[in-house]
């Protein structure tokens, strides 16, 4: 019974694994808002500190990246480890963003990424007399 009951907990490590492997490609979700003037994405990435989160912007490819350090407690035995570690995702914006000297922003609070965007404007309305 000792052997069974072994290899069920080896194999449901097994798969908390898997699974934090599988977050870590698909996630973050991220939400996109556009108006007249800027683009916001919404990622949720929560369990994350803010200083380990890293955002870049080269054309209309921005990458997030954020890293979190597992602290082994030396009385507790980890028994499933799904929620993700790393973020590592790079998204192409549907639009062109302005010149790199406009500030784009971004704000960390309660687990959610917002990041603003400045975009270009396309087009010009024409009037019709």
């Amino acid at each position: 019974m000792g052997l069974v009951k072994s290899m069920a907990k080896e194999m449901m490590k097994e798969i908390g694994n898997k699974s934090r492997e599988f977050y870590e490609f698909v996630l973050p979700p991220v939400d996109m808002h556009l108006d007249e003037e800027k683009l916001t994405l919404l990622i949720d990435i929560p369990g994350f500190e803010k200083k380990d989160i890293k955002i870049s912007l080269d054309g209309n490819i921005i990458s997030i990246q954020a890293c979190k350090e597992i602290s082994d407690e030396p009385n507790h035995k980890l028994i499933c480890n799904q929620r993700p570690n790393i973020i590592d995702k790079k998204i192409r914006l549907p639009v062109d963003v302005k010149d790199e000297d406009v500030d784009s922003s971004a704000k960390y609070s309660q687990g959610v990424l917002t990041i603003t965007i400045p975009v270009q404007k396309h087009g010009k309305n024409i009037k019709i007399e």
